[in-house]
């Protein structure tokens, strides 16, 4: 097996970059243009019919069919692709677009050009442009349509449509305009609206992305102000350790059971401030291979409930482990403060009950910790694991959930909290197994 440390649950931040919150909206729209040019196809099929056997108008099938083969090919690689690769860059937009317009001036150069009613579909090319690309390709769409509309009046293939414009929706070539119409203010209003979510729900994420990154520096300064703190204290608590193992050898305290009694309890809490001084320093990333050791779930588990109830003796701590598949881990100093904060802010809420639960459900740990306090205040629920968000009253209060939420958040885990209909609160954190546990290593061939 790798030294313990190459197995350390890594807490970096897991969020996409702004790059990768771009990319996965540009490829989201694009694979709306391969929704819309399916739709093309279709539609251009039943058109075609429709005017060639419906309305009698002669049109060349072989060619216009070829074409419409061209374009669903295109589709299917398009889509092939795209499914490969998660960047699309401008250029790539601007092209697919070009495409669609190619297709489309070839289709109306075969059926009448200039004269074709669903020529206007140009205007939503330029639309879906003017959305999706760069103001450059914008414009140079804008020219290149204008072209393409102008090039349909000299080598467009006239159509015999039948001097007939006056009969209003009889006539063939005014049909063809409203239905021209209500396909362009249709596949605007759905696609755009589409596209306009997809953008929506980008800029939400880079909100949060924005938040998140003031949060982890937020944390970064706490870290450092932590870090300088455990150095400053390690000393004096050194010294309290020793003065405190000569009293208790002094006739003076021995022979007194209540002074003795109290001398202990003394060393155990200075004892308990060396190890939040020990664990400050470990996850700042001192001596961290040397502290850490492999354990299992279960394990780590149990050795912090005996740990957290040997410093608070005057709690009822209700313990219920149910993980049944028990599996290999690194007993991890970030880990352990995170579940003793949601233990001590419940014991601050409960002071004679807590209750801790875990259980393993398919890939994840789960563990809830209940109190009988009052509960989160509404306003508080709403703003869970924000800094300086607590009921307490003390100043700079509230970061305890917030460092939780963080911890939890940088191994892809979440914690969430509610009140119990019965009274009291439950916070439960759900951890990915993948994150915190040893993978098992293959041995060699013939061990």
């Amino acid at each position: 097996m790798a030294s313990l440390s190459d197995h350390l649950p890594r807490f970096s931040t897991r969020a996409p970059s702004a790059a990768g919150v771009d990319n996965a909206t540009v490829r989201k729209n694009m694979h709306q243009l391969v929704q819309l040019r399916w739709i093309a196809v279709v539609g251009q099929v039943v058109t075609i019919l429709v005017v060639h056997f419906g309305f009698g108008i002669p049109l060349p099938l072989k060619p216009m069919l070829v074409v419409l083969l061209c374009l669903a090919a295109f589709n299917i690689a398009s889509l092939l692709r795209w499914r490969r690769r998660s960047d699309v860059s401008n250029g790539e937009l601007f092209l697919a677009l070009l495409v669609d317009v190619a297709m489309l001036t070839a289709q109306l150069c075969l059926s009448g050009g200039a004269t074709n009613p669903f020529v206007f579909l140009y205007l939503l090319q330029v639309t879906l442009a003017a959305v999706l690309l760069d103001a450059w390709s914008t414009w140079t769409m804008v020219a290149i349509t204008a072209l393409c509309f102008a090039g349909l009046t000299f080598f467009g293939q006239p159509l015999a449509f039948p001097p007939d414009q006056a009969q209003g929706l009889l006539s063939p070539y005014v049909l063809g305009l409203l239905i021209c119409f209500a396909l362009n203010a249709t596949l605007l209003v759905v696609f755009i609206t589409r596209i306009g979510r997809n953008l929506r729900e980008r800029d939400g994420r880079l909100a949060d992305l924005r938040q998140r990154a003031a949060e982890e520096e937020h944390i970064v300064r706490m870290g450092l102000l932590a870090s300088g703190a455990a150095h400053e204290l390690g000393t004096p608590l050194a010294t309290l350790a020793v003065i405190l193992g000569d009293w208790r050898r002094l006739p003076h305290f021995s022979s007194d059971p209540e002074l003795l009694h109290e001398v202990a309890e003394m060393q155990i809490q200075v004892q308990r401030c060396k190890s939040i001084v020990s664990g400050i320093l470990l996850s700042a990333g001192e001596a961290r291979g040397e502290s850490s050791e492999e354990t299992t779930i279960c394990d780590f588990l149990d050795d912090l409930v005996d740990d957290w109830c040997a410093t608070r003796p005057q709690t009822t701590l209700a313990y219920d482990n149910r993980v049944v598949d028990d599996l290999p881990m690194v007993s991890d100093s970030a880990l352990q403060q995170m579940i003793c904060n949601v233990l001590d802010n419940a014991l601050d809420a409960s002071p004679h009950w807590v209750r801790l639960e875990a259980e393993r459900d398919a890939d994840v740990l789960r563990l809830t910790v209940t109190d009988a306090g009052p509960g989160f205040a509404p306003a508080m629920l709403a703003q869970f694991g924000k800094p300086y968000q607590s009921s307490k009253g003390r100043p700079g209060g509230g970061l305890g959930l917030f460092l939780v939420v963080n911890v939890a958040r940088t191994v892809g885990g979440q914690v969430s909290a509610a009140n119990r209909p019965q009274g009291g609160a439950a916070v439960t954190i759900t951890l990915p197994l993948a994150a915190i546990t040893l993978e098992e290593e293959e041995a060699p061939d013939g061990s």
